[in-house]
């Protein structure tokens, strides 16, 4: 099965890291979805159909955690799982973040392999929408 991701990062050049990461791990992805802030991801979760989030922490406009709060609010963050990208590391952060909900976190830079086992991993702990 395809997936339809979407990807939330301030960086252009990020998300086209990423995006091409996707390919070089091999997931098996259907469409993909670029925002540049949590605002932005929000309106596009509203319209379309997504299996998984890749978003950065830290954004103008609506960061990372902003828009998980917003997910959760509205109950898309129950069939939407979000996977955490970003430099921020710290422990706290991390269990703050999976408190709310977030299914995962990784750390930049990446890998393919660690992309591909975070997918893999969450997919497949998810029953899907």
């Amino acid at each position: 099965m395809a997936y339809n991701i979407l990807v939330v990062d301030d960086s252009n050049v990020i998300r086209k890291v990423l995006i091409k990461t996707l390919s070089l791990a091999k997931v098996p992805v259907g469409e993909v979805f670029e925002a540049a802030n949590g605002k932005e991801a929000l309106e596009i979760l509203d319209g379309s159909w997504i299996d998984l989030v890749f978003a950065d922490i830290n954004m103008p406009v609506m960061n990372g955690v902003e828009m998980i709060e917003k997910m959760s609010e509205s109950g898309m963050l129950n069939n939407i799982p979000v996977v955490i990208i970003s430099t921020e590391g710290s422990l706290t952060r991390i269990e703050e973040l999976k408190a709310k909900g977030v299914k995962a976190y990784v750390r930049k830079p990446f890998t393919p392999e660690a992309i591909k086992e975070v997918v893999q991993d969450v997919m497949e702990g998810s029953n899907g929408k």
